[in-house]
């Protein structure tokens, strides 16, 4: 069944709402090399996803002022323009796939569909659904594009990346699909993890659990954040979970677990990395997060 209908899914769910309203406006900051976050470099009020390029290793974060790449020894740099880089994922090397909307003043559709690098961030070409979509969780697995659109509350689904299935209407923040089972996914609502068995196009409804954000890198590891940054774990799906640890700087904004062990999460307050499956994190990036939209 559908857990929500269409007309609950144009407002973020109520739960929730305080993570969606963390979205600021981007900072009127300049580009270059330097400390993303510190007072003396450009502003990151708000990450919207987190990846790894396996072509160089780098941590690569989506904000609202555009694509940063973080060096190991702390340096961060814009790799390219200045836009709100919502749904974000890694697909392969210098591969990576995106949605959003265009920075201020540079024209183009106000939601921007799926957009794909393959610089690392660089440039972005459309590959559908601009002008109508906004992906604000994309996850890529079996060789297929889930993305959940905020601007219309459904799931889509595309194995090409140009044609799209619609499948189930609701009111969700984050999904994760099984790295074992395509017909697997998961989201996140108001009341809980919500199921589906088919695919997306159908969930049970939302209990247990209330996580704000999820990823899925291993069958016997998924990893979900709630709403006060604690990291959860679990090994059977998510029927159980296990507290790991906290990840420091409060209310939380994206989740990546590279592999079973390596998580990066995001917070008001910096972008933490862990190697230890959550028991411990620390800082790649600082945040300064301001009220905003």
């Amino acid at each position: 069944m559908k857990i929500r209908s269409r007309a609950a899914t144009v407002a973020p769910v109520a739960l929730l709402a305080a993570v969606l309203a963390a979205c600021t406006s981007p900072a009127d900051s300049p580009s270059g090399t330097g400390s993303a976050g510190s007072s003396g470099g450009r502003a990151v009020s708000h990450v919207h996803g987190l990846g790894v390029d396996p072509a160089d290793g780098r941590l690569y974060v989506a904000t609202h002022e555009g694509v940063i790449a973080v060096a190991d020894d702390g340096t961060a740099r814009r790799v390219g323009d200045r836009a709100d880089y919502m749904g974000f994922t890694v697909i392969g090397p210098k591969t990576f796939l995106g949605s959003g909307h265009p920075a201020e003043g540079s024209g183009g559709h106000g939601n921007r569909g799926l957009i794909r690098s393959t610089d690392s961030g660089r440039t972005w070409k459309p590959l559908s659904l601009d002008g109508t979509s906004d992906f604000h969780a994309l996850k890529y697995a079996h060789g297929t594009v889930y993305g959940y659109d905020s601007a219309h509350g459904v799931l889509r689904v595309s194995t090409d990346r140009t044609t799209w299935d619609n499948r189930a209407e609701l009111a969700a923040l984050d999904i994760a699909v099984s790295p074992k089972d395509r017909d697997v996914v998961l989201a996140t609502t108001e009341d809980g993890l919500a199921a589906s068995t088919d695919g997306g196009r159908t969930f049970g409804a939302g209990s247990g659990r209330v996580l704000a954000f999820l990823s899925w890198p291993a069958a016997d590891a998924l990893y979900g954040l709630d709403l006060g940054g604690g990291l959860h774990r679990s090994t059977d799906g998510g029927t159980t979970w296990q507290r790991t640890g906290t990840v420091p700087g409060g209310q939380p904004q994206a989740l990546t677990a590279v592999d079973a062990r390596r998580v990066l999460a995001a917070t008001q307050d910096g972008v933490y990395e862990s190697r230890d499956g959550g028991r411990t994190f620390t800082e790649r990036l600082p945040v300064s997060s301001t009220e905003g939209h």
